[in-house]
């Protein structure tokens, strides 16, 4: 596992016994490049992920899908892929948000998942289906992390539940997506403290802070 995750707070018995990169590449994800997705932070409003020194990690949201959802059976469907896909994005994101510095840490050091919010595009005032889609995003992200509606759980059983979060999911706001998904997860502070001390909080890098850690990797 990560070697800050072995080191973590969480006791033997509770800890994760397989590697997250084999659930990823069991489920066809593609986490891409570092030039792709180390980018600099100039000229932007807000940032994709804060890292804290208590060791939580704050990943924003994403708005994705083909439009409002009502409550019919195909449109929820295509909900769930929507926020499925988000979940992807974004663990896509936290690869590269933890791993780019070189500090040694990675997803396998996420330690558990904190909280989810699901914000439902819908102005449908009697629609009931915001769960249901954002079940999309939860759903993919126990298969990675574990949780017992994960791809990997076996008769609502999984080895570890590092995926299962708290979570609020709301219908009744207006766009032209589907769904916007955020998380917030926790890792050893040891490393969060890591990440800070060598190149900030923020990711993606503030420009100065990009050059160093492109250079690094030369």
């Amino acid at each position: 596992m990560g070697k800050f995750y072995d080191n973590s707070i969480v006791p033997d018995h509770l800890k994760r016994d397989f590697d997250v990169y084999d659930r990823i590449n069991d489920l066809n994800m593609d986490l891409g490049s570092f030039e792709d997705n180390v980018t600099s932070l100039k000229g932007a409003g807000i940032c994709g992920i804060v890292f804290h020194e208590s060791g939580l990690v704050y990943l924003s949201g994403h708005g994705y899908g083909p439009g409002q959802m009502y409550d019919d059976p195909d449109r929820i469907k295509e909900g769930q892929d929507a926020a499925e896909w988000v979940a992807n994005s974004m663990i896509k994101r936290l690869h590269w948000g933890l791993t780019c510095g070189g500090e040694g840490g990675d997803l396998n050091d996420v330690i558990y998942t904190v909280k989810a919010l699901g914000m439902v595009v819908s102005t449908d005032v009697a629609f009931n289906g915001g769960p249901a889609v954002m079940n999309g995003f939860s759903e993919r992200w126990q298969s990675v992390f574990g949780g017992g509606k994960g791809e990997f759980a076996n008769d609502g059983e999984d080895q570890n539940y590092g995926g299962v979060h708290a979570r609020s999911a709301i219908g009744g706001f207006t766009g032209r997506f589907s769904i916007e998904p955020e998380i917030i997860v926790a890792i050893p502070p040891e490393l969060s403290k890591a990440i800070i001390q060598n190149r900030g909080w923020i990711f993606p890098l503030p420009p100065k802070v990009l050059e160093q850690v492109s250079a690094a990797r030369s």
